[in-house]
């Protein structure tokens, strides 16, 4: 392997004895497959990245640019939650190739274009996500001026296709009994904390240990900043009584009694996850995300209203209560429903039954 350094970027090797490569001031990563180190396409790549990071500090007035460079000097977007602002900041680097397009030329068919040329790219999500920024942006850039109309305004999201597998789908019982026999014991607290708490699992993997205090666990959701106080159900209860004991600040800690990062323990669950569904114990479509829906699901199963749910899982409003529990089986409050439904018709009824 030759020695490369070039000014300005981070080349190191990283725990999977991989080679990478980040610009150091946009963290934005240099393709090593496409573009091998030391090859002339590598130090193409570097010079193009460097010359956007430059043209970003010097954006020219009225571009997008500019514009992006102001809302990221704002309250409206420093005082974002940490997790929110490094959103919208991979936003922000995917439109930098376009950082000089005038904001006069950019129209509501050239967003059209934008999100359909992220998604085709990097997945729906992430085309339907840039069209919510540049929304947001163009929003905050109206309000001071910048521009004179959001073009960006009443564009719809793109559609999953009918036949798409929903994302992070809830458990099903047999599937969480599974994955916690399946387990180490290292990993079954941050998953009984997400699979009993509906915890994000950036949440649950920060939590200190003073979160838990006389059987409650005290929290705030990283996203939103919004507490909660839970009583401990007794499950979790019993995995936080068998966890191994470590000295890490953090209340889950790693094999080696440090705390947890997200990416880590993504990597140290995928391994399980594929073994299971090979194994036929799990079913395709398992994530980390959907424990987050299935303790909304049994929730909303048991008849608790959306308030109540999302209270639970830390939610401001209770929009997101819905679609976290949008897959519920109502089968059970609805049969209820019904059979009064129908004693209600026959009070009402007019029709005269004569005797026989």
């Amino acid at each position: 392997m030759p020695y490369v350094k070039v000014k300005g970027f981070q080349i190191f090797k990283d725990r999977h004895g991989r080679m990478r490569c980040y610009h150091r001031a946009t963290r934005t990563p240099v393709d090593l497959q496409k573009s091998p180190l030391g090859s002339a396409e590598f130090f193409s790549d570097c010079a193009r990245i460097a010359a956007l990071a430059e043209k970003g500090q010097h954006p020219k007035p009225g571009t997008l640019g500019l514009l992006i460079a102001r809302y990221r000097k704002h309250p409206a977007f420093t005082d974002l939650k940490p997790r929110t602002r490094a959103d919208y900041d991979r936003c922000f680097t995917y439109l930098e190739p376009i950082a000089d397009t005038p904001l006069v030329k950019i129209t509501s068919p050239l967003v059209v274009k934008i999100r359909d040329k992220a998604a085709e790219k990097h997945g729906r999500r992430f085309g339907n996500y840039v069209r919510t920024v540049l929304a947001l942006l163009f929003a905050w850039g109206r309000e001071r001026g910048f521009v004179k109309v959001n073009p960006a305004e009443g564009i719809k999201g793109l559609r999953a296709p009918k036949d798409a597998p929903k994302a992070n789908r809830p458990w099903d019982d047999d599937e969480r009994d599974a994955v916690l026999i399946a387990l180490p014991a290292h990993m079954k607290l941050p998953i009984a904390m997400m699979m009993y708490c509906g915890l994000d699992p950036q949440d649950a993997l920060k939590l200190p240990r003073t979160a838990i205090v006389d059987g409650y666990l005290d929290t705030h959701r990283g996203k939103t900043g919004e507490g909660t106080r839970l009583p401990l159900p007794k499950p979790l209860v019993e995995v936080i009584d068998a966890a191994p004991v470590h000295s890490a600040i953090t209340l889950c800690a790693n094999s080696y009694g440090r705390p947890w990062t997200v990416s880590g323990f993504r990597a140290s669950w995928r391994p399980i996850r594929q073994g299971l569904e090979q194994e036929a114990k799990v079913r395709p479509g398992l994530t980390l995300k959907g424990l987050r829906h299935t303790v909304a699901t049994i929730l909303a199963e048991m008849g608790y209203d959306e308030r109540t749910i999302a209270d639970v899982l830390g939610q401001r409003t209770t929009e997101m209560a819905r679609h976290y529990s949008r897959q519920a089986n109502k089968t059970k409050k609805l049969d209820g429903v019904v059979t009064n439904f129908d004693a209600e018709l026959n009070k009402r009824s007019t029709r005269v039954v004569k005797p026989d």
